[in-house]
């Protein structure tokens, strides 16, 4: 019989064999603990051989650890073990050495356990086993490569790290704390630097992060796995210092938590020295914590000075579990210990009711697919549409299901990161025969040897991420999307607020949800809810201009394959990304499919479901509140491809017929939210250059897109002139419509749509900008200016200060506003309706609030229009200091890739999170006072500090040129340069065309032929700030200061290159 010591007991064996059966090596090695009939497996760091086990049984000899006892043993730290005889050429008597598994990537090849070996996971309703460790890495950075293959060796299911030394924002290294099918949650300390936790899970663990009391004298998270209140984890880190108030503060948080949980555990560094007899607070705590029921688990040193600072608690096991096999093992890396244990957890933890479904994407080569799909056949080329989808769904599935078969995908096995080769394999293997020659020793040469050896191998890892890093940075440069995602991986920990129930009754309640706001805000309508509304059974207000689509053809259509976005919709038969790349092979198919829709002006049935995503409107919202998700729609590739070719016909005829409203730049070419800011603000500033008072109403609509009504809208489309199979397919793309809610592999049951056009498809914002379209003219027709954007929609009314009847003007169009909303089946809010005084005087302002819906409006000192702050006196100043905040946050986050990228990849990331922060709207800040536009020049020097690597001190001038950045007022310049060049060009809109004109002298002079513009005049401009900041006054002074060849570039990317060729100059020469 063998007695171990704690500190020894993961050092017992390195391969055992159990009836018959082969054993496996798990972590840094294995040992069986025979119980039984079966055997539990214990990971172990070291080769080291039962000569070096401190206690021995009796008839034993050092050095060989065979034992002649039978039959089970108790699986506790410090029990007897049984020690089980190798077999084959490791039998006959002879001592067991380590077998090593073959390794491929991270994944270790091992041979398959015997049925009877208790593993980990619930099975049959049984309870869950899961593997938890716990230590201080006395700092994470530099150690997450350490901390990744610790979790994946030890196949650990819960990490609890402590003194993790991050700050709130955690950036890349909270990141790779992460291995493949893990996320993390992380609590940093709320001030000064140090301390922290973070918990490590895997994927398949339904954990759910639960609110705490946090304390400025200790970090703590609280953690719920399983669902109800079945356990709890409560995770501390408590520094040593002021004991007498933090101990007693950390005993209240736990005593409230033992009543929300039935079993608690509650574990960290405490720095309370539990090997020695406690006096005082440390007293009293432990004392309270027994109270509770918490009992202490851990004995023996946690630190390499002898003390036991890291506990474990444990509660609410009366009936047996709870903590099982608690061992401590050294760790090179820290002063700290390694603490390893299983939990006992709640049952059924495993996510979904069976393995996820996948298709291998190696399989899947466009060449094959191409062969086994076959050629579009001949016979079926004038079946209806609904057939010819059904054509497309069962072929592609056949041909997708012959080259590449959905496999079950295990959640538990360990998977490679894609950046981790053989050499870096090798390697690690290499580190660890070092460190199993140091635990046989202990010795502080072994030691040196070992941290040297970590130091190449951390350096090695850190080489390969770069590379990969690099390599994936590279290939999505020019696709912005691609890009943010890279990014987004790099520096946002995944889950970080919480696993998602993704059950079916939370997808229900989801669908339950959308429905029913929807319904509410059409019951508060007066109006019958009607399919089809008399103005489509009336003869149209015009002829008809449009009555068919116009056939494609092959070119056409692998041009709008190779355009459209891949993104892939769960009732797809295939990956978007398969069509997009055997485009060339798929083209007739899609052809065929798509003119019969037109002909027949029908939108296939089986392309109606829509899948609604829910996207959380913002990151710091709660997301356990439905009302702050917005519903989007994921559509069948194959329809969105069908809505690009009806969009593209449909958006020629709205140019040609100049139908939708002059003032509307919501998803139309040309327009932007800048263009209509830039407008905006140019006539708030002339406004004000006269003497006027401004009020500037943004108006706030509840689920106006998901509110259309099809009747009206049908209505408006004959109006403009649409008929025939034109206007009998986009009937039938609106009707019969359904949707569905889908949370990871739940699905909620299809809610039939009577209303609305999906978010998401691709013509949804242009029926809704049709739809929208007499807004405008009912605003104009009381004298109030208006900017729209999609549901946007901004008021704004000029007025001299003396003119007291002005405000019931503004009244007036609001309630015509009212009206027209109501009529039209869309509901306004006035709660969230904003209104922007604009003067020099802010007591000019008293009572001009104006009313909406019986709501009186209060003024605001400022307000967000299209992601800009507007403030009172066009300063300007809230808004540069938000973004200034903004992108230094993000050049925070981004300076902890610098280790991780060179430095062209370095200057995408800061070109994709920095100065893209910097550009947004910057024509509105031409002109600003030195001491504003000083923020942003602040980011931007420090931008290229980070890239360049330049001292803190060191001038920012030649680093601006060696980078070949243009200084903020100078990007200004040339954003406002650019607009001007659309606007006289035809390519901007008409609302900034008719802001700039041409200079046409009275009689002829040289200058006629320079392509002026014409500058207003000095008693049409009386103020600096108007004179230097609006568009209409600017843009022309900039323009004439430009070289004759640069105003008469034939296109706009060579004027974009001669200008700022010329800013360049301008700026460093």
């Amino acid at each position: 019989m063998l007695l171990m010591h704690p500190l020894h007991f993961t050092t017992a064996f390195a391969l055992c064999i159990v009836g018959g059966g082969w054993g496996r090596l798990e972590g840094y090695g294995d040992c069986r603990v025979g119980e039984g009939n079966g055997c539990e497996r214990m990971p172990i760091y070291n080769r080291k051989l039962v000569n070096q086990i401190t206690s021995f049984g009796p008839g034993e000899e050092k050095g060989k650890g065979q034992c002649d006892r039978g039959g089970g043993c108790s699986d506790g730290w410090g029990a007897p073990i049984e020690v089980v005889s190798g077999r084959g050429r490791y039998g006959k008597g002879r001592p067991n050495h380590l077998i090593r598994p073959r390794v491929f990537g991270r994944t270790l090849i091992v041979p398959k356990r015997s049925p009877d070996i208790a593993n980990l996971g619930s099975q049959d309703g049984g309870p869950s086993r899961l593997k938890v460790v716990l230590f201080n890495a006395r700092s994470v950075n530099g150690k997450t490569s350490f901390i990744q293959d610790l979790i994946l060796d030890e196949h650990v299911d819960l990490a609890c790290i402590t003194e993790t030394w991050l700050d709130e924002m955690g950036g890349v290294n909270l990141t790779q704390l992460c291995p493949p099918g893990y996320s993390v949650q992380h609590q940093p300390r709320t001030g000064g630097r140090g301390g922290g936790v973070a918990v490590v899970y895997k994927d398949s663990i339904p954990l759910t992060r639960c609110p705490v009391p946090q304390s400025t004298m200790f970090e703590c998270v609280h953690l719920r796995v399983g669902d109800r209140d079945r356990l709890g984890i409560l995770l501390v880190y408590r520094p040593p210092r002021c004991t007498t108030v933090s101990l007693p503060e950390l005993a209240e948080v736990v005593s409230g938590l033992v009543l929300e949980s039935r079993r608690l555990i509650v574990l960290g560094d405490f720095n309370v020295h539990a090997e020695t007899n406690l006096s005082g607070a440390a007293q009293d705590f432990m004392a309270a914590m027994a109270t509770m029921g918490l009992s202490q688990l851990v004995t023996g040193p946690t630190h390499s000075a002898g003390h036991t600072l890291d506990l474990v608690f444990c509660q609410g096991w009366e009936e047996g579990g709870g903590v099982e096999e608690l061992t401590i093992a050294l760790l090179p890396w820290t002063d700290h210990h390694l603490i390893r244990f299983r939990l006992t957890a709640p049952p059924n933890l495993c996510r979904g009711g069976g393995p996820k479904m996948v298709r291998p994407r190696r399989l899947m080569d466009p060449e094959g697919f191409l062969t086994t799909l076959g050629e579009f056949p001949a016979s079926s080329a004038g079946d209806p549409v609904d057939a010819l989808v059904s054509l497309w769904n069962g072929e592609m599935t056949r041909a997708i299901d012959t080259i590449a078969p959905e496999r079950p995908l295990s959640s538990n096995r360990a998977k490679p990161a894609p950046w981790f080769t053989e050499e870096l394999a090798a390697m690690k293997r290499k580190k660890r025969e070092l460190e199993c020659v140091w635990r046989s020793g202990y010795n502080e040469s072994d030691r040196t040897r070992l941290g040297s050896y970590l130091r190449a191998y951390a350096a090695a890892i850190k080489a390969a991420r770069r590379a990969h890093l690099a390599a994936n940075i590279a290939s999505a440069q020019n696709r912005p999307a691609a890009l943010f995602r890279v990014i987004r991986g790099l520096l946002t920990p995944t889950n970080q607020g919480g696993s998602p129930d993704n059950s079916a009754a939370r997808c229900e309640a989801f669908a339950r949800f959308f429905a029913d706001k929807v319904a509410l805000i059409r019951s508060d309508f007066d109006t019958i809810l009607t399919a089809v509304s008399e103005d489509v059974t009336s003869a149209p207000a015009c002829p008809v201009l449009l009555d068919s689509f116009q056939l494609v053809e092959l070119e056409d259509v692998d041009k709008i394959l190779g355009e459209a976005r891949p993104t892939t919709c769960i009732l797809d038969p295939c990956p978007s990304w398969l069509v997009r790349e055997a485009r060339g092979g798929l083209a007739e198919w899609v052809k065929v499919v798509v003119n019969a829709s037109l002909r027949e002006g029908k939108f296939p049935a089986s392309l109606k479901m829509a899948v609604i995503k829910p996207l959380l409107k913002k990151p710091s919202l709660d997301p356990t509140q439905f009302g702050n998700f917005r519903p989007i729609s994921n559509l069948p590739y194959l329809g969105k491809v069908l809505e690009h070719v009806v969009a593209s016909q449909l958006q020629g005829f709205l140019v040609d017929t100049d139908f939708l409203d002059p003032a509307q730049s919501g998803f139309r070419p040309g327009h932007g939210t800048e263009t209509a800011l830039v407008a905006l603000v140019d006539d708030l500033r002339r406004e004000l250059d006269r003497g006027s008072v401004s009020l500037l109403v943004l108006l706030d609509l509840s689920a106006a897109f998901d509110t259309v009504d099809h009747g009206i809208l049908l209505g408006r489309l004959a109006g403009m002139g649409l008929g025939g199979t034109v206007l009998q397919w986009l009937r039938s793309f609106l009707e019969g419509r359904s949707q569905m809610v889908s949370l990871g592999d739940a699905c909620s049951a299809p809610q039939p749509l009577t209303c609305g056009v999906p978010q998401g498809s691709v013509l949804s914002p242009m029926l809704f900008n049709i739809y929208m379209k007499p807004l405008g003219e009912i605003i104009r027709s009381f004298g109030v200016r208006c900017h729209l954007y999609a549901d946007d929609v901004q008021l704004c009314h000029s007025f001299p200060p003396v003119t007291k009847e002005a405000v019931q003007v503004l009244n007036r169009c609001l309630a015509a506003v009212s009206d027209w909303m109501r009529a039209n089946k869309l509901k306004l809010n006035p709660d969230k309706t904003e209104v922007l005084l604009v003067s020099r005087k802010a007591e000019q302002g008293i009572g001009l609030q104006p009313v909406l819906d019986g709501v009186t409006l209060p003024l605001k000192a400022q307000v967000r229009s299209l992601g800009v702050i507007l403030d009172s006196s066009l300063s300007l100043e809230p808004q540069v200091s938000a973004v200034a905040r903004g992108a230094f946050a993000q050049l925070k986050l981004v300076r902890q890739l610098r280790p991780y990228l060179g430095k062209p990849d370095l200057a995408t990331v800061v070109h994709a999170l920095v100065t893209s922060r910097l550009d947004y709207c910057n024509a509105l800040y031409v002109g600003l006072p030195l001491k504003t536009v000083r923020k942003l020049q602040l980011v931007q020097r420090e931008a290229a500090r980070l890239i360049t690597g330049a001292a803190f001190r060191e001038r920012t001038t030649p680093l601006l040129r060696q980078l070949h950045w243009l200084p903020i007022s100078y990007r200004a310049q040339f954003k406002v340069l650019a607009l001007a060049y659309k606007a006289l060009n035809g390519s901007g809109p008409a609302y900034l065309s008719k802001r700039v004109s041409r200079y046409d002298p009275p009689r002829s002079l040289r200058s006629s032929d320079e392509a002026l513009l014409a500058v207003p005049s000095a008693s049409q401009v009386r103020l600096a700030g108007t004179r230097d900041r609006a568009f209409s006054v600017v843009a022309p002074r900039l323009w004439n200061a430009l070289p004759i060849e640069v105003r008469q570039a034939p296109s706009l990317l060579s004027f974009r290159r001669k200008v700022k060729t010329w800013l360049w100059g301008q700026a460093f020469e």
